[in-house]
């Protein structure tokens, strides 16, 4: 069997941990048979294949590696849904007290409950959202 298929048996033996697993490190070592079996497949001998497959293995390592990495921890800096509404101010339309009441809240009428069972807070009043649960938004002056 030609060298080349070696490397392409190495690449999808690679790639099936990678499948498994998720760790993406197995994906660039299984681009790096890949190479290698390029390598042969144009007629490098075995040290060729050998040093092009450690290149593009360490290579996407030190560049890729670190870029998945920085992906997984970055916060998304943009807040959708309810998320976006924390911390935003809203009207009272009705009392809010610990039992309930309406706020208007981005353009929308809301239930509310303050945050504190003994706070309330008149119409007209500003008061800060400072959770959303389920349906109710939970406020405070």
């Amino acid at each position: 069997m030609d060298a080349w298929v070696w490397w392409l048996i190495a690449a999808v033996g690679l790639g099936i941990p990678l499948v498994l697993t998720a760790m993406p490190e197995f994906g660039m070592f299984a681009v790096g048979a890949l190479a290698g079996s390029v390598t042969a497949a144009l007629g490098g001998g075995i040290v060729a294949q050998t040093l092009v497959f450690v290149a593009v293995s360490v290579a996407l390592l030190l560049v890729v590696r670190p870029l998945v990495k920085r992906s997984r921890t970055q916060v998304p800096a943009h807040r959708s849904g309810v998320d976006a509404l924390t911390g935003r101010q809203a009207v009272v339309l009705e009392r809010v007290d610990g039992q309930g009441g309406r706020i208007k809240l981005a353009g929308e009428v809301w239930s509310a409950r303050s945050l504190d069972d003994g706070a309330s807070y008149e119409a007209g009043a500003r008061v800060d959202v400072v959770e959303i649960d389920g349906a109710t938004a939970v406020v405070m002056g």
